[in-house]
């Protein structure tokens, strides 16, 4: 699996619009897209500038069909309509996964699968 986690920091009153306007993306991307577990571009309820950026994919060619996807081009084209003034985003291979709460029932960092 591939995770994007990052961030990308605009006018404050341009943030709201922005996320706005790529939520039928969002959606389209999430629900058509092959592999895309999850797909979300929100505003960041702690900082009236920063919209934050969260994907997961089953895996690289999965992402990869994604940046060649009309979805991925519209999503580029929205960003390109603000200047943004900060940001980081990157992307992570993730190798295990498991439920938060282990067998006894309590939260944990230990992966038990």
């Amino acid at each position: 699996m591939i995770a994007i986690i990052g961030y990308i920091e605009v006018e404050p009153d341009e943030r709201d619009g922005l996320v706005a306007s790529v939520a039928e993306l969002q959606r389209s991307t999430e629900n058509d897209e092959p592999g895309c577990l999850t797909y979300a571009i929100c505003a960041d309820p702690a900082n009236p500038a920063r919209i934050r950026i969260t994907e997961l994919w089953e895996s690289a060619e999965a992402l990869d069909g994604h940046f060649q996807h009309p979805n991925f081009r519209a999503a580029g084209a929205a960003f390109g309509t603000v200047t943004p003034t900060g940001g980081s985003i990157a992307k992570y291979r993730i190798d295990a996964s498991d439920d938060v709460r282990g067998p006894d029932g309590n939260v944990t960092s230990t992966f038990h699968s």
